[in-house]
């Protein structure tokens, strides 16, 4: 499995990815008939890295400011792994990856603002790579099959990478 920043012919791939990832309702915020446009905006112009198997793409991720001037020493990661690829790796080999890169980028830490309690599989992951529960949103996510569920804000610090 290839790491890289993505190219040109990958994002109908992302693109595809994205549409399957969000048209579930169960782990991120974009409207479940999000268009390209909201990709465009949300995911495309912050330059996604993807793992890939050859021409196939099999996940991606972003990462961009959390906030800005004073806080942007901190960066926001998000991921999305196709979900034919589930439990095979991706996301885990995607996390790794992206904190690298994070330090690389200069961030100080990484955050995820928003990870669905109900996303246990996502949670046991960011816990094993060194995330940290900081705090939780009662009620924040308006999951498509629970209704409105908490979120957790994941902290990773990135000073402890060599």
């Amino acid at each position: 499995m290839e790491i890289r920043t993505y190219r040109k012919e990958d994002v109908p791939q992302i693109w595809e990815i994205f549409q399957k990832v969000v048209s579930t309702g169960d782990t991120y915020v974009f409207p479940t008939d999000s268009s390209y446009s909201v990709f465009e905006e949300n995911w495309l112009k912050y330059d996604p890295v993807v793992a890939c198997e050859g021409d196939e793409i099999l996940g991606t991720y972003i990462i961009k400011k959390n906030q800005m001037g004073l806080g942007s020493h901190i960066g926001n990661g998000s991921y999305m792994v196709a979900p034919d690829c589930h439990g095979k790796g991706v996301g885990k080999k995607l996390g790794l990856h992206s904190l690298k890169f994070a330090r690389d980028q200069g961030f100080k830490g990484l955050q995820f603002n928003l990870v669905v309690s109900t996303n246990e599989a996502a949670i046991r992951l960011w816990e094993k790579i060194g995330f940290k529960i900081i705090g939780t949103t009662p009620g924040a996510f308006m999951h498509k099959s629970y209704g409105y569920v908490d979120a957790h804000i994941m902290f990773r610090d990135l000073s402890d990478m060599g």
